[in-house]
């Protein structure tokens, strides 16, 4: 039985495997920073995502992919956007640009959840008074400006 041309040399998968290891790893120490940033013991954490506490400890570790389902559990108790952990997985690309202003605040580890939280309401706020100035064709308020 010859070996069929086409196939992937050895190196090819090796590099594979040490890519999706690298990533594993990377994406298992970004849970435990998050988690530890939030305050959760890995148990809460685990109690709140609704997965086990032994495999939660294996995907902070880098012992275990994590399905997409999983990583959005995890994501949703730790109060991050899914992206980003599916980014960390290699599930998703990194967007072009990466300006995602919201999924900046909830990485930023020099703040706590209370105040990602009023920074992200604040946003939120100047969003859709923008969107309805837009709407109405009116001037969105300068910095400083008293509407009253």
């Amino acid at each position: 039985m010859s070996e069929d041309p086409a196939s992937v040399s050895e190196d090819s998968i090796r590099a594979v495997r040490e890519n999706l290891e690298g990533r594993m790893h990377d994406l298992g120490g970004f849970i435990r920073d998050q988690r530890r940033t939030a305050r959760l013991s890995l148990r809460k954490l685990s109690e709140l995502a609704g997965v086990s506490n032994p495999y939660l400890s294996q995907i902070e570790r880098g012992m275990r992919n994590p399905s997409a389902e999983i990583l959005q559990a995890i994501a949703k108790a730790l109060r991050i956007s899914s992206e980003t952990l599916y980014v960390r997985a290699g599930i998703l690309d990194e967007r072009e640009g990466g300006n995602d202003p919201i999924r900046e605040i909830l990485s930023d580890r020099t703040i706590g959840e209370r105040h990602k939280q009023v920074l992200i309401e604040i946003y939120r706020s100047f969003q859709v008074e923008h969107e309805n100035s837009v709407q109405t064709n009116a001037p969105v308020p300068k910095t400083g400006d008293n509407p009253g």
